[in-house]
């Protein structure tokens, strides 16, 4: 047998290699390249940080369920379960687990085996000599060889810690696409509704006209209005017929985007249109605490982009140590087939290698500034992902407050344009007013009751974007909850 480093077995090869490893690391010149970022914390944002581990969760992970429609609930489920962009989200966690394993089997032994079986000629004029020389041989070889990196500065670590931040990011995407497509669906609902109520106004308002024409009509054959009335009463229905076409319109559409978002393009042909007294309000926490922006899936991933782009830097780093493993094999080979597996045709050898690079013309240098370059984008997008998570959780706090405050303002005038428009058509029934006055206090009646509409949609729309702001209901996978905790408060 073959022992190249017969030394080993004395147990001299390896101090050896452990003083040339301390000498040749010392050469490592990493100076002047690291990372500028700097992650924004829970205080510099202005929120109340929350102890992570007290469970507390302003929105259930369900909390569309809260609006009481079983046909929203029947949609969302659907359109999780089929959704293409979902689908093209797991795919990615998939690749990125598929790395986890690529980094893992690293650290452990790799074992290869081989067979060559060669009809080969040998030259004449070359180091074997005849009758070897110049004779046609059969050789074959078949073996069986094994190595061994041993990490000692953490390369292989390194790989693992980044492969695992991009996992975990990637499933922490998942769930962002699967909280914005349930939040995307409840507000085409809600706008479906939305449409389907200001349909019932402008049909009232057809059959408000309508009346109003049969009145002009019947004062007119009496005698106490003009053509001028009449003519100003007939204008009104062909408006009033616009307005329920445009809005037919506009819930094809609205039906059309929900079908889109279940991913059947039948989806809302067999429902029943919903109307918004038949969507219950949701009730949610109106502060923002660290924690719970902490469980935003979307911020999640964003941190987790930062933990793989850590593992890259440290990786780049470890490119400028020595790389060393242990490496054996063991086979036979022989000349002619059948000495092949004879006892003497064994063949084997042990010991260990090392790699390192000297020069390399600023390769590794200008690697690792990339890395750390990508390690301060990942930092500055997280922060961009907070900031712009606080913006839109207080955005939305503000508008359900407003929204409340406008909706109390609005059915109080309401009330009084309603009183108006009643009053303006008794008179006018008695010869006491114009029809010009009904005409304008039924366009406020017209124009306060869509009004209220809107803004019973933006009050249910508030609390569809105030869920979606605090996360959705998500948590973090117990496995990760621990590192998750530090996602705004780091």
């Amino acid at each position: 047998m073959i022992r190249p480093l017969s030394l080993l077995r004395r147990g001299a090869a390896l101090p050896v290699a452990a003083a040339v490893l301390a000498l040749l690391a010392g050469c490592a010149d990493m100076s002047g390249i690291a990372p500028q970022a700097k992650l924004r914390d829970a205080d510099s944002l202005g929120l109340k940080a929350a102890p992570f581990s007290t469970g507390i969760s302003a929105v259930d992970a369900r909390w569309w369920t809260g609006f009481g429609d079983a046909q929203l609930d029947a949609l969302v489920d659907e359109a999780l379960a089929g959704s293409p962009n979902i689908a093209v989200a797991r795919a990615r966690l998939s690749r990125a687990q598929a790395t986890i394993a690529t980094a893992e089997s690293a650290d452990r032994p790799q074992i290869n085996a081989s067979l060559d079986a060669t009809r080969q000629k040998f030259s004449a004029n070359y180091i074997y000599p005849s009758p070897l020389g110049g004779s046609i041989q059969e050789v074959g070889l078949l073996q069986l060889s094994g190595s061994w990196e041993i990490d000692f500065f953490g390369k292989n670590r390194a790989a693992l810690d980044s492969a695992l931040g991009s996992s975990n990011a990637a499933a922490a995407e998942v769930d962002a696409a699967r909280i914005l497509l349930a939040s995307n669906v409840a507000r085409g609902y809600i706008q479906w509704a939305r449409l389907n109520d200001q349909l019932v106004v402008a049909k009232r308002t057809l059959a408000q006209r309508d009346e109003t024409l049969r009145l002009v009509h019947d004062r007119v054959s009496a005698g106490l209005d003009t053509r001028l009335e009449l003519r100003q009463s007939e204008g009104g229905l062909p408006e009033a017929r616009q307005q329920i076409e445009a809005l037919d319109e506009q819930i094809a559409i609205a039906r059309h985007a929900l079908d889109a978002l279940v991913a059947r393009p039948d989806a809302t042909q067999s429902l029943t249109p919903p109307t918004l007294a038949s969507l219950h309000a949701v009730a949610l926490q109106p502060n923002i605490p660290a924690d719970l922006l902490g469980r935003r899936a979307d911020i999640a991933a964003a941190r987790w982009r930062v933990e793989a782009a850590t593992g890259d830097v440290a990786g780049a780093k470890t490119l400028f140590y020595p790389n060393v493993s242990l490496t054996a094999f063991v086979g036979v080979q022989s000349l002619g087939f059948d000495n092949l597996l004879k006892s003497d045709s064994v063949l084997g050898g042990v010991g260990p290698a090392i790699r390192l690079p000297i020069f390399e013309g600023g390769r590794l240098r200008a690697n690792l500034r990339g890395k750390a370059a990508d390690l301060d984008a990942a930092i500055e997008s997280y922060n961009a992902s907070v900031l712009d998570a606080v913006r839109d959780a207080a955005d939305q706090v503000s508008s359900a407050q407003s929204v409340a405050r406008q909706q109390a303002q609005q059915r109080e005038a309401q009330a009084a344009a309603e009183g108006a428009y009643e009053i303006a058509r008794q008179r006018y029934r008695a010869g006491l007013g114009n029809y010009l006055n009904v005409l304008t206090a039924e366009s406020t009646v017209l124009a306060q009751r869509r009004q209220a509409v809107d803004l019973a949609a933006r009050a249910l729309e508030t609390q569809v974007g105030l869920a979606r702001a605090l996360g959705g209901g998500w948590q973090p996978p117990v496995a990760v909850a621990a590192t998750a905790k530090t996602v705004v408060t780091h």
